[in-house]
């Protein structure tokens, strides 16, 4: 049985399935296509799966012409396939899982998308099969969680009659150096044949594959990853406030600071965390650890920074305000920025949203400006906005907005022409250059 699904891999005979084609699973499927695999995409969202077979990306930083070579017969090689059918899946070698692992309103692990996914595919499941997680989770979820739902409806035992592994995902969308396959890949496999068949698969299209002993280790490395920046943010968005009391500038500490060639690594403050991966995956740690009676102290604190940071910003523009007497209530405010980072269209997580939610809160008049997000997609924690459309650069007139507050640097935006069009600027991410008006927070 792995010596049929190894030389499967070998000779790109394959068919490789990806669920969820997202940010994530969507640059992986078009790398195993491009590698020469025959590919399948699964999503619930008949919208996307549309889209895919007119060649039409629905995620800026892909290009419609790199779908358009996967999801068209361009070629001799017959064309790849997107569905919402999931009982495709039982004519696949290899099922990828890249589904979403939000949090739960009280910040808990919220695995609906995963457990959903297992349990479409399990009815499926066949002798021979490759099933990998790539969702961002804690430890023992593969295991745990994933294993059980598919042993549950089958006669079959994982590491035995089908193979199961975790390699978690390491995109950063919109990154010019790095794509899906330069980016080192941890595998690890329930048992040595799970791993072989994973890391086998990888290889063919990862620049390399970095085994690790067990799925637990696997779903710890990612943790891991994120949990270090989250920290180090969270460490200079703390030094932001206290140099912001004593009159010293961060970003410039920083860049000097960024000058030493060993012992430093610089992260930047902002008006808080953003994305599907920093804000989220530290609370996934902290759950999992009380289970083993342990107190991640360290980990909770810098959640805690990170989460306060927009009413911080909020603060500063109050004090701002305060200075030309005037007040926050009833003042036009101008959200710059509705993306997490800078030159994407991905707005999952992005803190602003909060800050806009505490505006209103405070009786502020809100709009936005983001060339990358024109319409606000519907989402479960902010519906309220939903279809709402950014405004244009020429909405954006002298004496039209008593605020403006830069969320997100966009490349494409002017910023410190927007520093004459507004009457205060509350720089949160360091991006303009010193103006009476520019207030960095």
């Amino acid at each position: 049985m792995s010596t049929s699904l190894l030389e499967k891999i070998k000779s790109r005979e394959a068919l490789i399935g990806v669920i969820g084609l997202g940010y994530v699973g969507l640059p992986l499927l078009i790398e195993f296509s491009d590698a020469g695999f025959p590919v399948v995409g699964f999503d619930i969202d008949s919208k996307k799966v549309g889209a895919l077979l007119r060649g039409e990306s629905y995620i800026r930083h892909i290009a419609s012409d790199a779908l358009q070579r996967v999801f068209t017969a361009a070629d001799e090689r017959a064309a790849a396939a997107a569905t919402t059918d999931f009982s495709l899946t039982a004519e696949c070698d290899a099922l990828l899982i890249c589904v979403p692992t939000p949090l739960t309103h009280h910040r808990d692990p919220d695995l609906t998308y995963v457990e959903a996914t297992t349990a479409s595919i399990s009815p499926f499941l066949r002798k021979g099969q490759l099933i990998c997680l790539e969702s961002t989770t804690y430890p023992g979820t593969t295991e745990d969680v994933l294993i059980p739902i598919l042993e549950k409806e089958n006669d079959m035992k994982a590491g035995d009659d089908f193979f199961v592994a975790y390699s978690p995902e390491r995109e950063d969308p919109n990154n010019s150096s790095f794509r899906t396959a330069t980016i080192p890949k941890v595998v690890g496999g329930v048992n040595p044949a799970s791993l072989e068949a994973a890391r086998a698969l990888y290889d063919c299209v990862i620049c390399s594959t970095v085994p690790v002993s067990s799925c637990r280790a696997a779903e710890a490395t990612k943790l891991m990853e994120n949990i270090f920046r989250c920290i180090n943010i969270a460490l200079v968005n703390e030094l932001k406030m206290v140099f912001t009391e004593m009159g010293i500038d961060v970003w410039e500490v920083i860049r000097a600071a960024g000058t030493k060639p060993f012992g430093f690594m610089p992260f930047y403050p902002g008006p808080g965390l953003g994305g599907h991966c920093i804000p989220i995956d530290p609370f996934y740690l902290t759950w999992k650890a009380k289970e083993y009676g342990v107190v991640t102290r360290f980990i909770e604190l810098a959640g805690e920074i990170n989460t306060a940071m927009p009413k911080y910003v909020i603060h500063r523009v109050m004090l701002a305000l305060n200075d030309i007497g005037r007040s926050l209530k009833g003042c036009r405010v101008l959200l710059v920025g509705l993306a997490y980072k800078q030159n994407v269209d991905d707005d999952r997580e992005s803190p602003a949203y909060v800050l806009w939610e505490e505006l209103l809160q405070h009786g502020a008049e809100v709009d936005y400006h983001d060339p990358y997000c024109p319409v606000v997609r519907p989402s479960r924690e902010y519906s309220r906005f939903a279809g709402t459309e950014s405004k244009t650069w020429d909405d954006i007139q002298p004496g039209v907005y008593d605020v403006a507050i830069i969320a997100t640097a966009h490349d494409g935006v002017d910023h410190d022409e927007l520093a004459k069009r507004a009457t205060l600027v509350i720089d949160t991410r360091g991006i303009c250059n010193p103006a009476e008006n520019v207030i960095r927070a």
